[in-house]
């Protein structure tokens, strides 16, 4: 059985580990990313990685797949943009410099596409014909997934729906999980500490009208956000991801409500809500199959 070694680099940490084949984890395994340390002591890292596991599997492996955080050069395996999160990592050359030094193939992907594949591959969105594959967590992230194959457009930055302009903003800076925690802690005139995700929805169960009235706010912003993209490419689902997905009980009902408020109901009746099956397993599965669509 052939066997990859799968690379997710996020803001936070960096998972990695062997998948078989058949798309099966191995082994999963997680690190520091120390984001702040910048790209040069990232690819360190990354290296390291593949001369671990390399010594400890003294196995053939046939592919090194990797997905991260930035704008990826899919055909040179580089970083062309990245935000401040991690400094120096624009320029980084990850499949130039792995390739030179192991003699292995290697195949980089950007984080959301990655997501993004799995669904469409094996997920929620398994079998569609046009997918569009949102993670909401610090900021908001998008992937358009086309017949099984991500679209990356004329410069491959396309989906990068975060960004998109809203009511004097813009969709992340409105709608992201880390708005909703900002924003609640700050109605309440308390440290932002004590008001992560886990608590807010908590609280939201047992009536506080303040958490209530931000997850709704929350909801709203990501009806219309999502609506507009609906508008232009006519998804025929959409797949929501991010921690703070995990409250599906919670967030579909006001979701669909939002987007039967923005959306004619031609589409909004033709258009599927789901949420993502994979959460922490998503970078690992969709490198690797981004690799098999590059093989």
């Amino acid at each position: 059985m052939k066997k990859y070694i799968s690379i997710d680099i996020g803001g936070t940490a960096i998972k990695y580990g062997l998948i078989g084949e058949n798309a099966e984890i191995i082994l999963k395994e997680s690190i520091k990313t120390e984001a702040e340390k910048g790209g040069p002591e990232i690819l360190r890292k990354v290296i390291g990685i593949v001369e671990d596991l390399l010594d400890r599997t003294q196995e053939t492996i046939s592919g090194i797949c990797i997905s991260t955080a930035g704008m990826v050069d899919t055909e040179k395996g580089s970083i062309f943009y990245s935000a401040p999160l991690i400094p120096n990592y624009a320029g980084t050359q990850f499949k130039k410099t792995l390739e030179e030094k192991f003699h292995i193939p290697c195949e980089v992907e950007n984080d959301v596409n990655c997501a993004g594949l799995a669904e469409c591959r094996s997920g929620a969105a398994k079998e569609s014909s046009i997918a569009l594959v949102l993670t909401i967590g610090t900021g908001i992230g998008g992937c358009i997934v086309l017949d099984g194959k991500v679209f990356h457009g004329f410069s491959n930055s396309a989906c990068e729906v975060g960004y998109m302009h809203m009511e004097n903003s813009d969709f992340q800076t409105l709608g992201a999980a880390s708005i909703l925690t900002k924003k609640v802690a700050e109605w309440k005139g308390e440290p932002q500490e004590k008001w992560d995700g886990y608590h807010i929805f908590e609280a939201a169960k047992k009536g506080d009208k303040i958490c209530l009235l931000a997850i709704d706010e929350m909801t709203d912003i990501l009806g219309k956000g999502i609506a507009n993209i609906c508008y232009v490419i006519n998804p025929e689902i959409v797949v929501l991801g991010g921690g703070i997905m995990a409250q599906e009980e919670f967030l579909r009902e006001r979701i669909e409500n939002a987007l039967k408020k923005y959306l004619v109901s031609s589409i909004e009746e033709n258009t599927k809500i789901a949420f993502a099956e994979y959460q922490n397993d998503a970078g690992m599965l969709g490198a690797f199959y981004h690799f098999c669509n590059s093989h």
